[in-house]
């Protein structure tokens, strides 16, 4: 049974995670079932998730087998130690972390125009820096180069979310896992600190 305290339905909390994210696992089957998992680079535009790539290949093959894709983005705040919560049982020991999961079909993008828009939003997430001619459909540097690189888009047909921050705690073992965050101090437990006063019910109570 899915756990109804982790999901988050927000669009803007959606795409402020996924636009924060580059790295996702595409999930494909080819015409005799056989699932592969691929981690690509990603955008995430309009509803739509974008991945590019050679035309040849095996998540190529399988998707024009089989365009009924998986896509999954992941991102792990913290790990929980049990003794955060429980000094001699190991069950509480857990992550917190944010995941997106996707299932749809996934459409090889024809139009040089709408490739160009696509890859500029790859190089404005990868090199927010600049340093580059910008990707223009009619400029010849690029022409070639768009219409030999494979570009799909991944139109999600179900769309969740899952949000782990202790929401399902009780406020005593909450307040013993935040107490174990910041003794620890580790890079993100101040983050994840945060999140969890984000999310969990007691929060302002």
């Amino acid at each position: 049974m899915r756990r109804t305290e982790f999901q988050v339905e927000q669009e803007e909390e959606l795409t402020e995670f996924l636009n924060g994210m580059s790295f996702g696992f595409l999930g494909t089957s080819d015409g005799e079932g056989q699932p592969r998992v691929t981690p690509v680079n990603f955008v995430y535009s309009e509803g739509n998730f974008y991945f590019h790539g050679s035309h040849a290949g095996g998540k190529m093959t399988s998707i024009l087998q089989n365009p009924q894709v998986c896509f999954t983005v992941a991102d792990e705040y913290a790990l929980i130690p049990s003794y955060f919560s429980d000094p001699e049982l190991a069950c509480p020991a857990t992550a917190f972390f944010k995941s997106v999961t996707a299932y749809g079909q996934a459409e090889p993008v024809e139009d040089v125009a709408e490739k160009a828009a696509v890859l500029t939003l790859f190089m404005q997430k990868l090199q927010p820096e600049g340093g580059y001619a910008p990707i223009d459909a009619e400029d010849p540097r690029y022409r070639s180069r768009l219409k030999g690189v494979a570009v799909v888009r991944i139109v999600p047909r179900e769309l969740t979310a899952k949000f782990k921050f202790g929401q399902n705690l009780k406020e005593e073992a909450r307040a013993s896992v935040t107490g174990g965050l910041t003794d620890r101090n580790g890079p993100r437990d101040a983050e994840t600190i945060a999140m969890m006063e984000k999310y969990c019910p007691y929060h302002n109570n």
